[in-house]
Parts: structure tokens; sequence; C-alpha cells
């Protein structure tokens, strides 16, 4: 099986072995960016008690927020598929979108004119330096995979995980079943 590389648009899978990781047991990250200077991703997996209305009252939507990382937790962020709607956005890859015109956004939001399934908001984001996220491929904390998904906003925030690690098979068929306390097992 050749080794997938770094490279904005992959899924950035935890090993299940990062047990005691409370920022990223368990996660799926979709990279959004990843140059030789730095990674930026958002956790996908990771839905928070919060709706956007809560953190942006002047927008009245119920669209839940994201843990995206543990970077910089008090700004919000969001990708979306729709950059004919929301210009300025950057594309990642397969109809991904990073950011874009906040305002138009709210307009957007308010006029109900984007569904949950176009975007998705998170707090934070997960961001490695130099080499930092390379050492952790290397010191097994992750894996990488394709995003073979139609569209990554539509996924089931509570089995991505489980069916990333039955999709790589082998060893990882055992612990996508484990519970999430492993002494519980």
């Amino acid at each position: 099986m050749v080794a997938l590389k770094l490279e904005k648009g992959r899924l950035l899978i935890a090993e299940p072995t990062i047990l005691n990781d409370c920022s990223f047991k368990r996660t799926i990250i979709l990279l959004t960016e990843h140059t030789s200077k730095s990674s930026v991703g958002f956790i996908l997996n990771r839905p928070l008690n919060y709706v956007l209305s809560d953190l942006v009252p002047e927008i009245d939507c119920d669209f839940t927020i994201y843990q995206g990382g543990p970077v910089e937790e008090d700004n919000l962020y969001f990708i979306h598929k729709v950059p004919n709607l929301i210009p300025n956005s950057i594309e990642v890859a397969n109809g991904i979108y990073w950011g874009g015109n906040f305002e138009l956004l709210k307009e957007l939001l308010t006029s109900n004119k984007l569904k949950s399934t176009d975007i998705r908001f998170f707090l934070g984001y997960s961001g490695w330096e130099t080499n930092q996220l390379e050492d952790e491929l290397n010191t097994d904390s992750w894996f990488i995979s394709e995003n073979d998904y139609t569209n990554i906003l539509t996924t089931n925030d509570k089995n991505l995980w489980k069916e990333k690690l039955l999709q790589k098979g082998g060893k990882y068929k055992i612990w996508a079943n484990a519970p999430s306390d492993i002494q519980m097992n």
C-alpha cells in the first residue's frame, strides 16, 4: 500500500493509540492548508453544544458549531461548498472552500439561502509549525486518508472515525469498535 503524502484536502485520522490526547483522540481533521512552513485543519467530528446564533446573535441560525482544534478557540472559522455565493473563498479540494466574505455570509444565513449541508462552522483550528505534523506522523499519531466523501459536510459525526478505521482495515478493524474509554472494555 502506498503511503499518502500530506496535502491540503486530505484527511488526518487520529491513530487509536493516542488515547490520552484530549485535543485529538478519535478525531478526523480536514487539512485546509499544508506548506513547508505550516499546516492548518479543522476537526470534522467534534460537534459542540452551540449553534451559530449562540455565538453571533444577529444571525438567526441553528447550524451546529464544531470544535475546530485547540488553536484560537475564541475565533469562528468556516468551510463550505458554495464559492459562487461566498466570494473570497480559498479552494481546499474536492469542491470544499475555506472562509470568504463574512458580511455576505451573514446576509445569506439571515435570508435562509444556505443549508447546513453547504457549510460548517468551527471554533478554533488545528495547526502545526514546520515539520511538527511530519514528526507526529513519524511517531504514529496520525495516518493520512483521501477525502473520498462526495460531500464531507454531510458525514455522520459519530461514525466518521470508525468508518475510516474500517476502511483502512487490518489492525484498525479491532479499534473501530472499541469503546471510547478503553477501560470500559
